[in-house]
């Protein structure tokens, strides 16, 4: 297929390079470019004139150098990752030389960079020019092309100037158009075209010395030759086609439009540029304007093509003749002669994906984003859009299939939508095999995978579908329940059983068959860990039904002591079920599906029950051989508090059931609070049922069973539900058993019983002194209740709140004057006794002030002698050794004398003290230091006014501490 035919798509994003400044444009636009290569992040241009210059990402020439003194730079190789740069020259009147640069070497001198090696390039003494140039990665081995025919391969260590050797490997009389390298770990091949031969010879490896080998008797134009670095395919370009070499021969090859000038790989694209057409064009030219259109009918055309795919990623006509194809800096660059550089942006890959889009190529876009390692969900996508176009197109079988493709991140709604037409049927239950094949289905997906059965009779596929092998493929759940719908208990008990779904076998028996006795029975025949979810599901049910027997069954189960049942089904009876016609019930259920699991989109109007179905076998204990005496398994009882909520509307139950539970010694603390808790409220419960002597009956029960400190319930919920049941005895007890005595207090005030409040206050009233201060409120809150309660209890009150000092007169007052109940002579003695005793605090108040004011003055006075008038010193004897006093003497103002020997001198250096008052000079100032401490200690000044009786005594003795920041004199 000729690239004409290939589809063409516009993959690239070109654009033109603003070239950085002045310096570097005027070089571009002068033609003075000799030779361009690329690597490590930076773009080599050489020169005619022998300058290398590099440029950087921003397009400017970052770096120059005077690279040959003769002749032109006609080649050029960077060795990527690394600083080297190769360079060959020629002028064609001496050999070509080839120079090795280490560009981040410079020479102190001259700042250029080191050449690490110059070597002369032989051709035998011929002046040919060099048609083509290629070298190793590590530079070990170079390879030199001419026009004369002949290839010369240098070997040697160029980077640190040991020495090579060159070897003419290959003459003939055709130029040479190309040479490539090819290597691997053991073989080093290098590839040779003429413009008629394309030939390989080993030059080192198994093999080396031996001539070349021709691979095909047809060469390439110069510049048509070119290496895949991917892959290390040798690409050749000639007019018929673009061929792939490879070790072993040619390979692969796709059709070529014309000739190629030049070709180049990028990424997985391969590159062509054609020549402008060089006749026929001449009639042309002239009809249409003669010099005016000559760039038209001379422009080149530039064309990148994805073999893999075969496609045409871009195509475009170039005015200009292209002068090199550059890859660097993730892009594309072509170089025309005109100094102009265009850049070659490959789009992202959804935007290619966009354009295929476009024009409905979808297996293409599959190719191409499977070729970009697109991963799995998002290729889904694209299948799901192919899908959806071939839908469209009315193809549904294919879409189908790319539905299903892309089963893993669709939908499935948005597929079985389109589907549910009768003539889709067919396809519609392929969709949603897949989806159980995928483990994607959901219930809804099973009940309308078995309508589609239903609606099309197919029994073989019901029952493969059914008995499928392996992993469950289906929701249990609503396969058994479509055929518990449609009346086939059996095929349900089947499902049930085979996949050890014991829960719906009970749920059949009790939904279904409505055999109260024979799920209860199947229940106890479970292992623990199976029975206590079933039991828990129906437990209201089977309390309805089988009260007494559920009841036991509870209080096995939860004391610990259950043990399943066992039966054994006598060997005829096994034989009959084995051969009970599975098939035929499933052939009948399949009629019965029909007529009563419509599709979604047909009419669901209710169908009534198969006839002829009410004597379906199930699941019982008929002809069972019990064993009673079967081995008690272990399993741990789970909270007793989990079964409450099952004994709901049966309160007898319960009570058996809460009681049993409670002589279990096994029982934990904090079950033991819910059981008594709950039982506790089952018996108000009962009580208030009840009257006359029932009443009695449970209300005493409830009473004996929260008596006794060690009853584990909380106070609150027994004053909770003895206020809502009324029961006042239990109300009262629990607060005397929690010291709750101010609530007892407050219960008989609320209620206005004066005499059960009196009495209240002298039971407790010396273990809850504030009863006092609520009482005398209580008493002076109405006129009846004062003269029920009569004065002389009220004057107890007053007088027990002044001994304990419950209440501070004026409180008193306040609270006796808050109405106009209580009057001024029932207080008349509470009042003469009060102010009678602050009248004793207050004189003796006044004396103590008076003391201390005197012994203040005395002590100013006795200051303000020693500073202003002389002292006499009378003492005839040292108080420290005894003995005579004699100079030299030490006197102090405190009236003792020393021997100056006596004394002892402090370490510090500072005057010395008496030794007889210094003990109390030290507690002085030790009482000083406190307090100056304590001043700025405001949290305990604080905290005494919170627990002080009297805080105004508090603040006056703080005060004179200096809490209050007052001077004192020292």
């Amino acid at each position: 297929m000729a690239l004409l035919l290939w589809k063409a798509f516009d993959f690239f994003e070109v654009s033109q390079v603003k070239l950085g400044d002045d310096e570097t444009r005027s070089f571009f636009e002068n033609n003075e470019i000799s030779s361009v290569c690329s690597g490590s992040d930076s773009l080599f241009l050489g020169s005619d004139n022998g300058y290398v210059r590099i440029i950087g990402p921003s397009w400017k020439v970052v770096r120059s150098f005077h690279a040959h003194e003769t002749g032109r730079i006609t080649h050029m190789r960077q060795v990527e990752g690394t600083s080297l740069l190769v360079t060959v020259s020629e002028d064609l009147s001496n050999e070509p030389v080839l120079k090795v640069w280490a560009l981040d070497k410079p020479v102190k001198k001259t700042g250029l960079p080191t050449c690490l090696s110059t070597l002369h390039i032989n051709n035998g003494r011929k002046q040919f020019p060099i048609s083509s140039f290629t070298a190793l990665d590590d530079l070990s081995q170079l390879a030199v092309g001419f026009a004369n025919g002949a290839v010369t391969v240098i070997r040697g260590d160029l980077i640190h100037d040991r020495g090579t050797k060159q070897r003419i490997v290959y003459e003939s009389e055709e130029p040479i158009t190309g040479v490539e390298f090819v290597a691997d770990p053991k073989l080093v091949t290098l590839f040779v075209a003429t413009t008629s031969k394309l030939l390989k010879l080993v030059v080192t490896g198994k093999g080396q010395g031996q001539p070349p080998r021709t691979i095909e008797d047809s060469g390439c134009a110069a510049g048509c030759m070119t290496v895949n670095d991917k892959t290390g395919d040798i690409i050749v370009a000639r007019e018929d086609a673009v061929y792939y070499y490879t070790l072993d021969g040619r390979g692969l090859c796709f059709a070529n439009d014309g000739p190629t000038s030049l070709v180049s790989t990028f990424q997985d694209y391969v590159a062509l540029v054609s020549p402008p057409p060089s006749s026929g064009s001449g009639g042309l030219r002239g009809r249409f304007g003669g010099t005016n259109t000559e760039a038209l009918f001379n422009a080149a055309r530039f064309t990148m093509v994805d073999p893999t795919l075969q496609i045409v990623a871009h195509s475009e006509s170039l005015i200009s003749e292209v002068q090199a194809i550059i890859q660097i800096w993730g892009d594309l660059f072509i170089l025309t002669r005109d100094g102009k550089v265009n850049r070659y942006h490959e789009k992202s890959l959804q935007q290619r994906l966009e354009l295929l889009y476009q024009r409905n190529l979808f297996p293409l876009s599959i190719n191409l984003a499977q070729k970009s390692g697109m991963d799995l969900q998002q290729q889904n996508v694209i299948y799901r859009k192919y899908g959806d176009h071939l839908y469209q197109k009315g193809d549904y079988d294919s879409a189908m299939a790319q539905y299903i493709k892309a089963i893993d991140s669709t939908e499935p709604s948005q597929v079985i939508r389109k589907f549910l037409d009768t003539q889709r049927i067919h396809n519609l239950i392929e969709y949603l095999e897949e989806l159980h094949e995928h483990h994607k289905a959901t219930s809804d997906h099973t009940t309308l995978l078995l309508n589609c059965y239903a609606k099309l009779k197919d029994v073989d596929k019901l029952e493969k579908f059914i008995k499928s092998e392996g992993d469950l493929k289906f929701d249990l759940d609503t396969a058994i329940t479509m055929c518990r719908q449609g009346g086939y208990f059996e095929q349900a008990a089947y499902l049930a059983t085979k996949h050890g779904e014991s829960d719906l076998v009970v749920d059949i028996l009790i939904e279904d068959s409505k055999n109260y006795a024979e799920a209860l029975d199947f229940i106890w025949h479970l292992d623990a860990e199976t029975a206590y979810p079933c039991l828990m599901k129906y437990a209201r049910v089977l309390l309805e039904n089988c009260p007494s027997d559920t009841t036991r069954l509870f209080i096995d189960y939860y004391m610990g002591k259950y043990k399943p049942k066992v039966h054994k089904v006598p060997a005829a009876e096994t034989q009959t079920l084995s051969s009970g016609g599975l098939a035929a019930g499933a052939a009948i259920a399949v009629q019965n599906l029909t007529s009563l699991l419509p599709l979604p989109y047909m009419n669901t109007s209710a169908v009534p029950t198969p006839t002829g179905q009410e004597s379906q076998a199930t699941v019982s204990d008929a002809g069972a051989i019990i064993e009673p005496d079967t081995m008690e398994q272990k399993y741990t009882p789970p909270p007793p508090r989990t079964a409450f909520s099952s004994f709901i509307d049966h309160s007898d139950e319960f009570i058996v059931f809460l009681e049993a539970c409670l002589k279990d010694e096994s029982l934990k603390e904090s079950d033991k609070a819910d059981i008594y808790t709950t039982l506790f409220e089952m018996y108000l419960h009962k009580a208030s049922e009840r009257k006359g002597m029932q009443r009695e009956e449970w209300e005493s029960k409830a009473k004996k069973l929260i008596e006794g400190r060690e009853v584990p319930i909380e106070n609150s919920n027994v004053l909770l539900l003895s206020h809502l049941s009324d029961f006042r005895d239990g109300t009262t007890l629990v607060k005397e058993q929690s010291g709750l005595l101010f609530d007892i207090f407050r219960s008989y005030t609320s209620a206005k019983d004066t005499r059960g409040a009196i009495k209240a206050l002298r039971k407790y009233g010396p273990e809850e002194p504030q009863l006092y201060p609520a009482a005398l409120a209580y008493f002076t809150s109405d006129a009846r209740i004062l003269e029920e309660a009569g004065p002389d209890e009220l004057e107890n009150v007053l007088k027990r709140i002044d001994q304990d000092g419950l209440m501070a007169p004026l409180q008193v007052i306040q609270t006796l004057g808050s109405n106009a109940v209580a009057t001024m002579g029932m207080i008349k003695p509470y009042l003469r006794e009060t102010i009678t005793r602050e009248r004793r605090e207050i004189a003796t108040n006044r004396r103590q002030i008076a003391s201390f004011r005197k012994e203040t003055e005395a002590k100013r006075v006795e200051i303000g002698e020693l500073g202003s008038k002389p002292a006499v010193f009378q003492a005839q004897r040292c108080p420290g050794c005894g003995g005579l006093l004699e100079l030299p003497a030490v006197h102090f103002l405190c009236k003792h004398s020393f021997h100056q020997r006596c004394l002892k001198q402090n370490e510090d250096g500072s005057e010395a003290e008496c030794p007889v008052c210094a003990a109390n000079n030290a507690a002085v100032r030790a009482m000083k230091r406190s307090q100056d401490e304590r001043a700025d200690r405001h949290d305990l000044f604080k905290d005494a006014l919170e627990k002080g009786d009297e805080r105004f005594k508090t603040v006056a003795q703080w005060f004179g501490q200096g809490v209050m920041g007052a001077g004192v004199v020292e």
